[in-house]
């Protein structure tokens, strides 16, 4: 039988550190790659197309982490259930960042032709793998500590690693420069020593222990997973879905949009972008409160509504080309982002019973990531380039919250079911 080490429960504030500087590298490291596939890949990596078909390019390698994601959920969601949560975080941490070193070393098309774009989606991919297994065994690590009544409180701390990775990424690439997008990748590696760091000093979680002592682990936990709760698997993806839709429509494509379309200063969109992450950060928080409160399932109907409405705003404003009207648009997307997102730390993971919950809040994590964050950029770029307008960009992003609602409302409350 697996034997998990005892331990003491430990601090409030290391589980947080522990879980938090995780999420925020890993999603640094993420962030950083859409920064440069909007502002600086097609160049560097496709310069033999046409703008148009450049950026669409620069998108799709931007897309196949998304797809690989679910395989890095099942491959880490596997080990997570087998052996535990903490070691497994340690090599998911460390396949991310080297990936992600490895692209800022990665010669350009202009040094060694189609060999340059085919390593970068092999490097994307890899970081698509690393990322699959890193946000589900944060949360586990955060919920499964937590006490009675406050896995929602517990949860914000890895729920908040996109707001500080993002605003690292994005101070990083103000700082750098376009001429000078490898740093930020290369910098990654000292993030990655730091994070290691933190994570091999965190017990296993007490969630966790206790299946071992019961004998209650899967021989093949996604196999289990699939055959009592895959329904749940497909419905948490749902949910997940419009939180990766405002995020990826706002940043990465809003990003392309306002200063290739819009003529906007790309130090400006940067900022922008900066000023909306503050509102995401604090819809994320209260959100994941609230859901402590009232249930999470009532705070995602609430946020899900919120997105609906929000979708037709926010590209108009947008395009009155007032940095006033740009920010508002940034962070009210954001902002219902954080709402839809918070409580979700909490709530994919009460979703499935232990033996199987490192994979199936994972897979639920990383299949609405296919949906909602590999496709907007694409399918916004494409509305764009046909010359829909956009509304009808707002349109799509207001379907992916009925898609979501849809999907909340198929799902139970969960805040007082015991792990």
């Amino acid at each position: 039988m697996i034997q998990a080490p005892a331990a003491a429960r430990p601090s409030t504030a290391r589980i947080a550190i522990a879980s938090l500087a995780g999420t925020a590298i890993e999603f640094y490291d993420f962030f950083i790659y859409g920064t440069a596939a909007a502002l600086v890949f097609n160049e560097a990596f496709f310069p033999q197309l046409d703008p148009l078909t450049g950026t669409l390019a620069a998108f799709s390698t931007f897309a196949v982490a998304f797809v690989a994601r679910p395989l890095g959920s099942a491959i880490f969601g596997h080990w997570g259930d087998r052996v535990g949560r903490t070691s497994v975080l340690v090599v998911s941490l460390l396949l991310m960042g080297l990936s992600t070193v490895a692209i800022g070393l990665l010669p350009d098309y202009a040094a060694i032709g189609v060999a340059a774009p085919a390593l970068l989606v092999a490097l994307r991919f890899l970081q698509g793998i690393g990322l699959g297994g890193e946000w589900g065994g944060a949360a586990l690590l955060a919920t499964e500590h937590a006490p009675p009544g406050e896995r929602g409180r517990y949860a914000i701390f890895p729920q908040l690693g996109p707001s500080v990775g993002f605003v690292g990424a994005t101070v990083a690439f103000m700082l750098a420069g376009t001429e000078h997008w490898r740093v930020p990748f290369v910098a990654s590696l000292l993030l990655v020593v730091v994070g290691l760091y933190i994570r091999v000093r965190i017990a296993e979680t007490p969630v966790f222990r206790e299946a071992v002592e019961q004998g209650r682990i899967a021989r093949v936990p996604v196999a289990a997973l699939l055959r009592a709760q895959g329904g749940r698997v497909l419905l948490g993806a749902g949910a997940m879905v419009i939180g990766y839709t405002l995020f990826y429509t706002s940043t990465t494509y809003g990003l392309a949009y306002g200063t290739r379309t819009l003529g906007i200063e790309r130090d400006t969109m940067l900022a922008v972008l900066l000023f909306g992450v503050v509102f995401m950060g604090a819809g994320t928080v209260m959100s994941a409160l609230i859901s402590d409160r009232i249930g999470r399932r009532r705070t995602l109907i609430a946020g899900s509504l919120a997105a609906v409405v929000w979708g037709p705003v926010m590209f108009p404003l947008m395009d009155t080309r007032s940095t006033a009207a740009v920010a508002m648009a940034m962070a009210g997307a954001l902002f219902v982002m954080g709402l839809v997102y918070g409580p979700m730390g909490a709530y994919l993971p009460e979703l499935f019973r232990t033996e199987y919950r490192y994979s199936g809040a994972s897979l639920a994590y990383s299949l609405g990531g296919v949906v909602g964050g590999a496709v907007p950029p694409l399918v916004a770029t494409q509305m764009q380039a046909s010359g829909l307008g956009s509304l009808a960009i707002g349109g799509y992003v207001s379907a992916m919250a009925a898609l979501s609602l849809g999907s909340v409302l198929m799902l139970p409350e969960t805040r007082k079911v015991r792990l």
